[in-house]
């Protein structure tokens, strides 16, 4: 049986075995006991997970990916359905880590996903679209770090493992792909209300261009002209946001 590469799904099959090998070893060094996959297509990172001493299930929309796998790798426990819909609690009970070779058009979701559920899932190794693997790890100062580079970088440590050329995949993208690696911090818990610090970052970067007395003006009116409120959200590290999102919150709380 073979399966087509869906344009609709984002789909580009990975078909180089050491490339697969180098992502599922990302993985596996970290010692997790469940490993979640996204989007498995053909299995090229299956075949080395399903040799290993852990708890293995996959995530696959397609369904003649789903039908696929179930007939290569009968021992397989794949789950058809969709992972931004699906609760984390229903794949695993207690922590796992993520791996796949994830779509380009629903990645951001699926790293705002591990936001969402940074306590239950404390790593994720994943091949993405280059340029976004290189605005994630982004320190502030870029004209490229943003809203993902902040927040993820909040509870996890960020490293770029290495660039993956068009030519290894089916059909091949248009664009260079990175494996990229989020490992939880140590930051338990914001010393700030988290919906707020949520609110800020999201709402400075919509306006990047304007400084944060503008865009952030609902929070600020009134406040003292504080040396944050002269900055572009750019210029700002995760520790500077925790910072101005404490001094809103006291403003706040205040009025």
């Amino acid at each position: 049986m073979e399966v087509r590469a869906k344009k609709k799904l984002g789909q580009h099959f990975l078909n180089d075995k050491n490339i697969a090998q180098k992502i599922v070893k990302a993985v596996l060094e970290e010692n997790p006991e469940n490993v979640l996959e996204i989007g498995p297509g053909t299995g090229i990172l299956s075949d080395f997970l399903l040799k290993e001493e852990i708890k293995y299930k996959a995530i696959e929309i397609d369904e003649e990916s789903v039908e696929y796998l179930k007939l290569k790798y009968p021992e397989m426990e794949v789950i058809e359905g969709d992972f931004l819909k699906i609760p984390a609690q229903k794949y695993f009970t207690n922590r796992f880590a993520i791996i796949g070779n994830f779509p380009y058009n629903i990645s951001s979701q699926i790293f705002f996903k591990l936001i969402e559920n940074r306590d239950q899932v404390p790593l994720l190794v994943g091949m993405i679209q280059k340029e976004v693997a290189e605005r994630i790890q982004e320190k502030e100062g870029s004209k490229t770090y943003g809203i993902l580079s902040v927040l993820l970088q909040t509870f996890f440590d960020v490293k770029y493992l290495f660039t993956v050329n068009e030519t290894v995949f089916s059909p091949p993208p248009k664009v260079k792909s990175a494996v990229i690696k989020l490992k939880r911090n140590n930051r338990k818990k914001l010393p700030c209300d988290e919906s707020l610090y949520f609110s800020i970052v999201k709402e400075s970067f919509n306006q990047r261009r304007k400084m944060l007395r503008s865009s952030l003006r609902k929070y600020t009116i009134g406040m003292q002209n504080d040396a944050f409120l002269t900055k572009r959200p750019e210029q700002l590290s995760v520790e500077d946001f925790i910072k101005l999102t404490q001094i809103i919150e006291g403003e706040i709380k205040n009025k």
